[in-house]
């Protein structure tokens, strides 16, 4: 040590050590409280379009409505109606504040985002009627501070309403008209990075969404059109435990949109005016049940669930 002419100091090691914590475990702290994993837990946050000028003309053929015009100032009370029902239940309404004018489905939050629990994924519409309307979804979640974990890209295609959370380990996609198998693996990629399981299911050909065909009602029971619904599918939910339960009615199934409710929370959902045989099958099951009259939206050819983008539940 003696004859050392130079003692210099060792470079230092890394002081600042990394946060290693899940995007998940994150969420609440830096982007607030957002995250979706169930159709049926606790609804705390969603995203609403209230029918703006694109309703007030266009040609029904062309957007897939029906030929019955459209009382527009009717719609927008109908549509406050049902943001009334889920902020007295408790749950932030948040809106889609721009909107394309040419664009009259845009009112069907539901296909233009779907809801993980690390964030949004944007949806691609199939129809060229409604591509674009997710271009002002985006702007919205940003401006709202929802992560947008992916946006389906490339020739993809797929809507919200194409998926369907059964658990947090578990979901179902459908290809069909409105997802293709691009749109399918992009999102089914990235939910497998979360844990998640995917189950595939074949839209059959006269429905374009899953929910226009099954829809959970608590954790353990679930309404289904049965004559559209795949085996397979079926089987995986009995084996988690789900009660099938049958719309006992084709007519109320397809023209009153019967498995198109939202759960507020298991057992406690809110469902359109008509289905009145599967109303009263579902109140014999002991199922909390709010109607609310949206005539004028189910001209769209769609109902509640569609109107409905998740942004947070439990």
């Amino acid at each position: 040590m003696a004859d050392r002419k130079f003692d210099i100091e060792a470079i230092p090691g890394e002081r600042w050590f990394p946060k290693e914590t899940t995007f998940e475990e994150d969420m609440t702290e830096y982007w607030g409280e957002w995250g979706v994993f169930s159709e049926v837990d606790k609804l705390k946050a969603v995203l609403l379009r209230r029918p703006g000028k694109e309703i007030e003309d266009f040609d029904p053929n062309k957007v897939r409505y029906a030929d019955e015009p459209v009382n527009v100032e009717l719609m927008r009370k109908q549509h406050d109606d049902v943001a009334k029902i889920y902020s007295d239940f408790g749950a932030k309404v948040y809106y889609v504040e721009e909107q394309r004018e040419d664009r009259p489905n845009a009112v069907f939050c539901r296909d233009l985002m779907f809801m993980t629990p690390e964030g949004a994924i944007l949806t691609r519409p199939g129809m060229a009627a409604r591509r674009g309307e997710e271009r002002y979804v985006a702007q919205s979640l940003a401006k709202y501070g929802v992560p947008i974990l992916k946006t389906v890209a490339g020739d993809g295609m797929f809507e919200g309403a194409n998926a369907m959370w059964v658990d947090r380990n578990t979901c179902v996609i459908s290809t069909g008209s409105r997802c293709n198998r691009s749109g399918y693996e992009q999102v089914k990629h990235e939910l497998e990075r979360m844990g998640v399981e995917v189950y595939h299911m074949q839209q059959p050909y006269s429905n374009i969404h899953i929910d226009g065909l099954m829809n959970p009602i608590s954790h353990d029971k679930i309404l289904i059109h049965a004559s559209q619904v795949p085996y397979d599918i079926i089987d995986m939910l009995k084996n988690k435990g789900f009660k099938i339960l049958e719309v006992p009615s084709q007519t109320e199934a397809r023209e009153y949109f019967a498995t198109n409710f939202v759960a507020l929370e298991p057992n406690h959902i809110v469902i359109a005016e008509g289905p009145e045989r599967t109303i009263e099958m579902l109140e014999k099951e002991r199922v909390k049940i709010q109607t609310v009259d949206i005539s004028e939206i189910r001209k769209g050819k769609g109902s509640l669930h569609c109107i409905t983008g998740f942004l947070k539940r439990g």
